[in-house]
């Protein structure tokens, strides 16, 4: 049971890895629609879509008899509030061995959507449906969140049914490892916000946003950038943030109680008589840190959660943007962020949806920040060094990100100018 501090601060030290030993994890949600309405879909086609899956080897996720999600080794499919669906991979040694687990995936995802004659859209934020027209689905503690979240954020139930993200999970080797690259991950948000900005088409209109799912994340209940975050924030600073940091939900046995009015403090008190004032395990712990949605969080490693969902061609630029800074070049990508004045970052992350890349950020607008980040994550997969079987190294997966840097176009653009032409629906689709 999970009585102190020192307990809390003991579950982040359990995740300090060798870097040798260091990984890759990548989550990334898709939207998917149904051709023949332009609609989202419901359960009963998520069923029939898990049914066909299971002849690649997934195996069922059951919650009450419900498949709620698939699992194949360490990999996961997920059932998001309005039927998006997350793959989380597995925690893979480098980008080449993560990209083709993506497109293994997507071979797969590709029969299967074709054979039920659904479409893929890979998009930051719905680009076609009204939150009243989004179906759900039984995973239970979505009934609660779905009452709960929008007392704290007005735009939290677009944020639940409405959005998709890509994810990098990245390892520390040391308390300090960890302090140095929280820093960078929160001083980065803006950067990460314009570059990966693919969200601008918002019920069938222009939003006027470029990541309008970054709008709506810093309008989301238990979201945005905090303060403390700038600061060195080691493994007893987070730990008193968590302690402090209102419940989510409880989970009672099969049950999901709604924790609202108490913080983790209490639960660890034993002040929670709805669950007979019983003391939170690991497991409980897990599921707090998990209902953080902060743009970064720290659970036994770290996750950066600032980039709208991108297409199958640009899925792997996000994470080879970050491990070249964070796994190949930390030191220099910190010497730079680190005179940064953390009032302005925290502007600069409430402009950027809107403004992208002509955001100004420490009297420099967030293109040329983009640009040094980006010369700085190249040489950080230089050192690394790791070849495919053409002897390639890493650095090939940003080759996305510096044709959106040098025609000062994101895919936020590209979607807008693609709808402009004749307002089609279907451009927005996956190829």
């Amino acid at each position: 049971m999970i009585k102190t501090k020192e307990q809390i601060i003991e579950y982040f030290n359990s995740g300090i890895k060798k870097t040798k030993n260091f990984k890759i994890g990548i989550e990334h949600e898709k939207f998917l629609f149904n051709n023949k309405n332009d609609k989202r879909v419901d359960y009963s086609k998520i069923k029939e879509m898990f049914a066909a899956m299971l002849e690649f080897g997934w195996n069922p996720i059951l919650e009450k008899g419900d498949i709620i999600g698939l699992n194949k080794g360490g990999k996961n499919i997920t059932l998001e509030p309005g039927n998006q669906i997350e793959l989380s991979g597995e925690k893979l040694n480098h980008l080449h061995e993560a990209c083709a687990e993506s497109q293994d995936y997507l071979f797969e995802l590709r029969q299967v959507t074709n054979k039920l004659n659904l479409s893929i859209v890979s998009t930051g934020f719905d680009p076609i449906s009204k939150l009243s027209e989004i179906p759900n689905n039984p995973k239970r503690r979505y009934k609660l969140m779905t009452k709960d979240m929008p007392q704290g954020g007005e735009l939290s139930l677009d944020m639940m049914y409405r959005t998709c993200g890509t994810q990098l999970n990245i390892d520390y080797s040391s308390e300090e490892d960890f302090i140095k690259k929280f820093k960078i991950a929160n001083s980065i948000v803006p950067i990460s916000i314009a570059l990966f900005a693919n969200s601008s088409i918002v019920e069938k209109k222009k939003s006027k946003y470029l990541s309008y799912r970054s709008k709506v994340w810093q309008n989301t209940s238990r979201g945005g950038l905090p303060k403390l975050f700038f600061e060195d924030l080691n493994f007893e600073k987070y730990a008193d943030f968590v302690m402090n940091f209102p419940i989510l939900f409880i989970q009672d046995k099969e049950n999901y109680i709604s924790g609202q009015r108490f913080i983790f403090k209490d639960f660890m008190d034993g002040k929670i008589n709805e669950i007979g004032k019983r003391l939170p395990d690991e497991n409980d712990l897990s599921t707090h840190l998990s209902t953080i949605f902060t743009e970064n969080r720290l659970k036994k490693y770290i996750e950066l959660r600032s980039m709208d969902t991108c297409g199958w061609d640009c899925l792997c630029a996000g994470p080879a943007f970050n491990v070249g800074m964070f796994y190949g070049n930390l030191d220099e990508v910190y010497d730079l962020i680190s005179t940064w004045d953390k009032n302005k970052i925290i502007n600069a992350y409430m402009e950027s949806p809107q403004k992208g890349f002509n955001t100004q950020l420490m009297g420099k607008d967030l293109l040329h920040w983009a640009s040094t980040l980006l010369d700085l994550s190249k040489k950080g997969l230089e050192n690394r060094d790791i070849l495919n079987k053409n002897g390639k190294n890493e650095t090939l997966f940003l080759n996305h990100l510096q044709k959106v840097i040098d025609n000062k176009t994101t895919n936020a653009d590209h979607m807008i100018n693609k709808f402009s032409k004749n307002e089609d629906l279907s451009e927005l689709y996956d190829e």
